[in-house]
């Protein structure tokens, strides 16, 4: 991918830098326009597509595809189309950062910046404890539940993880490509297909269908807390945005691409979504490990108890390329956010291949910190939640500051040249962006409020722990502009060495 923001990171192209664009442009030529609809609409699918966050949601069983509707208005196609605009209009230099910056100010870019760093140091226990449970279903599946057993494997794997992408952006790529394929597409592939056999079969459903009034899930605030969970399943839907100049017709084949991809991932995501839902009991889906519990009942009620552990490795490569491709982009974007100046300078540390070590060791150790969490909870399913509803709303507050910038800057800097525009002038950027405002204000809202298909504890401590917890993330950066200094800049030969490696990355 030539500029990709997060999640700026992509399987077969993970970590280019939030802030660059393509070679040509920085020359003055026009990158050649070589995508067409299909192309676009497999970008947004590659960097999308993961099964780890579909346990979530299968928690409303056949409502399941309600929620998955509502994010779909909500939030899927509002930030496909508004990134499309921004990314044509300014892909000479790229990425959310610079899109809020022109709109807003240089404070507000590095709050865009930091909520998209900081909400991978609570991800990142996440994907751990799913990666461990898929390790243990490997050879022992009794030990997904073992607290300490997932600890150990969690900080194996993620200091592991950091060290190999001191390596650079190229040794990250090839964990993180064919990693994808293996442990998303083909195990994705083969759920679906297992739960058609299921229902074909006459098993029977562990969550049975009632009609229409099945697919309504109960609408009570606390039972539509894990729709901020199928937003964190969505993030990324931006990516092809960000090739609106390679586009050989924008104006007709993004709406096409956006509408294909979206068809696409809600399809995967919702037949995914039901295989699990029909096969395992709402009560006793471990949200880090419900994937694997629905192969392994599928394994040996349809006799095919072989196939568990070659899905589990599968499933724990799949994890591993995406741990590295979220570890690596957004470190290398906020590395090069603070050779801006924004940030001080102890984030400004690389190696000789440019990697943000500074970065990688601090993102490593916090994120070690959170992970405590899995020691500590009532429950697995309590932190992996906890954890995934903090990632969610430092989230929202990158993409609401995105949503706006699009809108704003269609007011202020109207005569900037966008080959993609979103239809119907004002009014139409307006409705799509106001969607996505509501659906990421509307996720951040229900995520203070406690899940009651999971126990929290008490209410009122768990409400208050959120909103500590995400005001400490998301405030520094306001505090940090406060202190900023002109001698945070990186020098002249730092920067032009970093431009020179990312030109030579494309």
């Amino acid at each position: 991918m030539a500029v990709i923001h997060k999640r700026e990171a992509a399987p077969g192209k993970p970590g280019l830098s939030l802030l660059r664009g393509h070679p040509e442009a920085a020359k003055g030529v026009r990158p050649k326009r070589v995508l067409g609809m299909t192309s676009l609409a497999m970008i947004d699918i590659a960097a999308v597509i993961s099964l780890r966050n579909l346990p979530t949601v299968a928690e409303y069983g056949w409502g399941s595809i309600f929620i998955f509707g509502l994010a779909l208005v909500g939030f899927m196609i509002p930030i496909s189309f508004a990134a499309a605009e921004l990314a044509s209009g300014w892909a000479e230099t790229g990425g959310v950062y610079v899109w809020v910056r022109e709109a807003f100010g240089k404070n507000s870019g590095s709050v865009a910046i930091w909520a998209d760093w900081a909400e991978n140091l609570v991800w990142f226990p996440t994907v751990l404890s799913f990666i461990a449970a898929s390790l243990a279903y490997l050879l022992v599946p009794s030990w997904a539940n073992n607290r300490a057993w997932l600890f150990i494997v969690m900080m194996i794997v993620f200091w592991g993880t950091t060290i190999a992408n001191f390596f650079g952006v190229r040794a990250s790529a090839r964990i993180s490509s064919w990693g994808t394929v293996l442990g998303s597409v083909i195990p994705g592939v083969l759920l679906i297909g297992l739960g058609i056999g299921w229902l074909a079969s006459g098993h029977p459903l562990a969550a049975p269908y009632h009609g229409a009034h099945s697919l309504m899930p109960g609408l009570s605030l606390s039972n539509l807390v894990f729709f901020s969970g199928v937003l964190l399943a969505f993030a990324g839907m931006e990516m092809a945005g960000f090739h609106a100049r390679e586009a050989k017709n924008p104006k007709r084949d993004f709406p096409r691409a956006t509408l294909i991809a979206c068809l696409a991932l809600v399809g995967l995501y919702v037949l995914g979504t039901l295989a699990i839902a029909v096969v395992v009991p709402q009560h006793k889906i471990e949200l880090n490990s419900g994937l694997l519990q629905a192969f392994a009942v599928f394994d040996n009620k349809l006799g095919i108890s072989w196939l568990t552990r070659p899905l589990s490795l599968l499933i724990f490569a799949g994890g591993i390329a995406l741990l590295s491709t979220w570890m690596y982009g957004p470190a290398r974007g906020f590395m090069r956010a603070s050779f801006e100046g924004d940030y001080p300078k102890v984030f400004q540390g690389h190696n000789a291949k440019l990697a943000p070590t500074s970065v990688l060791w601090i993102q490593a150790g916090i994120g070690t910190l959170f992970a405590l969490l899995f020691l500590f909870e009532p429950t697995i399913s309590t932190s992996y939640w906890i954890l995934s509803a903090l990632t969610t709303q430092l989230l929202v507050i990158m993409y609401v500051l995105m949503f706006a910038a699009v809108i704003r800057l269609r007011y202020t800097q109207p005569d900037r040249p966008r080959p993609y525009k979103i239809p119907g002038g004002k009014l139409g950027v307006w409705i799509m962006a106001g969607l996505g405002i509501a659906g990421c204000v509307f996720a951040f809202y229900v995520g203070f409020v406690p899940p009651s298909q999971i126990t929290t504890g008490n209410h009122t401590l768990y409400i208050s722990l959120m909103i500590l917890f995400t005001a400490v993330l998301a405030v520094p950066p306001l505090v940090i502009a406060r202190f900023r200094k002109p001698s945070w800049q990186a020098d002249p030969k730092t920067m032009a060495a970093v431009q020179a490696e990312e030109s030579e990355d494309e």
